[in-house]
Formats: structure tokens, C-alpha cells, sequence
């Protein structure tokens, strides 16, 4: 809901915040709430556009928001598996030490948080709800290509859920606050910035100087209706760990994933399937003669080599677009996971021909027993 008053757009933001105050309560309690803030609304509506004034609204919208959104943020607690990952990160605590924050999404029990506290794959999860309750909870997949995992916690029902924005909604310059839990406080921890960047990572991320580090990754990062854009958490151009991207913690660039249209990542690992970034198995140059790319190298036993590409190999086309260069080839296979088929348009000497293959794990992101015959990573580089 919003209210068009006349002032600056920056009055009419900080309102919306304070009327979207839904959430699972009374008849009663919405009412008084309601009633409360028509009041504010009509103390703001005498603002004039003096953004001075309007500046000291954003506190009460600022806690608005994060009221709407706290029913469905969940603390996770985490105990034994593998000896500690080493290093502290922003100096605050070890990966895979202490609690983390999860968002609620379904009813029946679907939290999904960052991969980042689940390094030492615990071998028990607990999940602490909005009321306090503690509940057991299970990891059932992970997806490395967004540093997210899916937990589920057993014989609950009727949970609250947030609103997700719809990715097309998603602007550059919306204030964007970054939640947590993590520390067991019933106030979430925030900090306040705003969207500075979309597609991001592959164009799996957006970019938020809102702060974001261990204290709320797994947290959401909302805007100022409490609405969800996504999840904090540690990402990185190169870097496929689960830490990647901690070395930017307070540097005012944080990256979040969108939870719009999540569907079939959801019922991945739902069905216990792990989701890891996929390569093609070849390293290449730009071309020096014109289109495409050229082919260095098909690494023995690829997915590349098995379909026959070799050195001096042109790649002219991926799934029909054209490939412009090295880096935009990397960018395009950075948008894919391992098992997705692809299309190429191959340029053989003086012939042209279609290669369908399928991308295999990238070694950054599997253990490399898992993938026969790949060389070391730098060997890929």
C-alpha cells in the first residue's frame, strides 16, 4: 500500500515502511496498529519537502520494516563435524564457528541461509524460531554456485513467510537493509544502505553497501517495507568456496541472491541434490583472426574433449548468441550449472559444425575424486 502525499520521493518512501506493518496478529492488534499509523501518517503528511525533515522518519520506517520481516528469521545453531576451518574472518569469528541467521519459506519448515556456517558439515543442525522454540532440523541440499543450502525443520506447521520481491521490481539506489540473528538477540542486528548493483557473480547476485559480514550472512537483505531481495552472503568473482568474498566484509560491497522465482533450485535440493558450477572443459584465447574464441586446450576426459574438440578449434556460437571473447564465453558458462546441456557452434578448419555437450563440475566446487581425469585448478586457468 502506498499513499501519494506531496513532498519528495524520499518523504514517500520512509511512509511506506511505516504502513506495511502486516504480519500474523490479532484483529485487535492490526487495528490499534492501523489506527497508529494513520496518525503518523497524518504528523507526516505536514512535512514539506524539506528533506532535513523527512531524514528523521527513516528510523521509525527502518523499524517497520524489520518488524514485518522478523517473524520468519530463524537463528541456526550448528555442532560437531570436521575440525574448524582455520582463519578468523573479519575478525570476528572462525567459518563454520557459532550461530548464523535462515529465513523461513514454507510453512512447513523450508529455511534456506548461507552455506558460509556449514563448512564443517555439523552433524547436528537446531533451529531457533521468532517465539523462541528450538527445533532439530536436517541439511537437504546445497547449491555452490550461490552459497546457499536448504534445511528442513520436522513436524512444524502454519510458520510465517516473508513477501520476496519479484527480480524485475529491483532497483538500483532502493534503500536495502541487511538482517541477523546470528547472535541470538531478539532484535535483529541491521545495517542501512541501498541497492548498488544487479547481476552480479555470474548474474546471480545483487550488490548491496548496505554492511554484510558473518554477524547476518544467511540473513535477508529487505527493503523498506520489509519486503525480502534476497540473501546475504559471501560471494566472490573468483572464488567458489563457501568463505569467498569474506575478504570484503565492511569494504561497502556485499552480495545478496534474489529468492524471486526459486522454484526449481528449491526442489533440487529438496530431492537431496546438490547444485555446483559447470565448465566445458577447455581453455581458449580470443580469436586473433576475428569471431570467437580460439582453443588452447581440451582437458583429457571433458566434457569438451569427449565431443571432440581439440587445439585450434574456433567457438563461434553458444545456444545461438554469439561468443564475442574469452571473457564473454566464462560469463555465459558462469550463468550455468554442472548437468546443463549446451549447444556450440564450432568452426573445425575450413568446416563449421553443431557439438551438444554437457557441463561437468567445476574441481573448486567437488572434491576432485568426484571428477576422473581433471587436472589441478591452475591447470584450467
Amino acid at each position: 500500500m502506498m499513499i501519494r502525499l506531496r513532498g519528495s520521493l524520499f518523504t514517500v518512501i520512509c511512509i511506506a515502511g511505516l504502513i506495511s506493518l502486516g504480519g500474523r496478529e490479532t484483529s485487535i492488534a492490526m487495528a490499534q496498529e492501523e489506527a497508529a499509523t494513520q496518525q503518523t501518517n497524518a504528523e507526516l503528511a505536514e512535512l514539506d519537502a524539506d528533506p532535513s525533515e523527512a531524514f528523521f522518519a527513516i528510523p521509525d520506517a527502518t523499524r517497520a520494516a524489520v518488524k514485518r520481516v522478523r517473524p520468519s528469521l530463524v537463528t541456526i545453531e550448528s555442532f560437531g563435524g570436521v575440525t574448524t576451518t582455520a582463519g578468523v574472518i573479519g575478525g570476528i569469528r572462525k567459518q563454520g564457528e557459532g550461530n548464523t541467521t535462515g529465513i523461513v519459506i514454507s510453512e512447513d519448515g523450508l529455511v534456506v541461509t548461507s552455506l558460509f556456517n556449514f563448512a564443517n558439515s555439523p552433524r547436528i543442525i537446531t533451529v531457533i524460531l521468532a517465539d523462541g522454540k528450538r527445533q532439530v532440523a536436517k541439511m537437504l541440499g546445497k547449491d555452490l554456485t550461490r552459497n546457499l543450502c536448504l534445511l528442513k525443520i520436522d513436524d512444524v506447521k502454519g510458520l510465517p513467510t516473508p513477501e520476496f520481491i519479484p527480480l524485475d521490481e529491483i532497483e538500483v539506489g532502493r534503500y536495502a537493509i541487511s538482517l541477523g540473528v546470528g547472535y541470538g538477540d531478539q532484535t535483529p542486528a541491521m545495517s542501512l544502505g541501498i541497492i548498488s548493483a544487479k547481476n552480479r557473480i555470474g548474474g546471480r547476485a545483487i550488490q548491496t553497501d548496505a554492511n554484510t559480514s558473518p554477524a547476518n550472512y544467511g540473513g535477508p537483505l529487505i527493503d523498506i517495507e520489509g519486503r525480502i531481495f534476497g540473501v546475504c552472503v559471501p560471494l566472490s568473482p573468483g572464488g567458489l568456496s563457501a568463505s569467498a568474498g569474506v575478504e570484503w566484509y565492511d569494504s561497502g560491497i556485499g552480495f545478496a541472491i534474489p529468492l524471486d522465482k526459486m522454484d526449481w533450485w528449491v526442489q533440487q535440493m529438496k530431492d537431496g541434490i546438490d547444485i555446483f558450477p559447470g565448465i566445458i572443459g577447455v581453455t581458449v584465447l580470443d580469436n586473433p583472426d576475428g569471431a570467437g574464441v580460439q582453443v588452447v586446450r581440451a582437458i583429457k576426459d571433458s566434457a569438451a574433449a569427449k565431443a571432440g574438440l581439440k587445439k585450434g578449434d574456433i567457438l563461434l556460437e553458444v545456444n545461438g548468441s554469439p561468443i564475442k571473447s574469452q571473457t564473454d564465453l566464462q560469463n555465459w558458462v558462469k550463468q550455468r550449472i554442472s548437468g546443463d546441456q549446451i549447444k556450440l557452434l564450432v568452426r573445425q578448419g575450413q568446416d563449421e559444425k553443431n557439438v551438444t555437450l554437457i557441463l561437468t563440475p567445476h574441481p573448486d566446487s567437488q572434491p576432485k575424486s568426484l571428477i576422473p581425469g581433471l587436472p589441478p585448478l591452475e591447470e584450467l586457468r
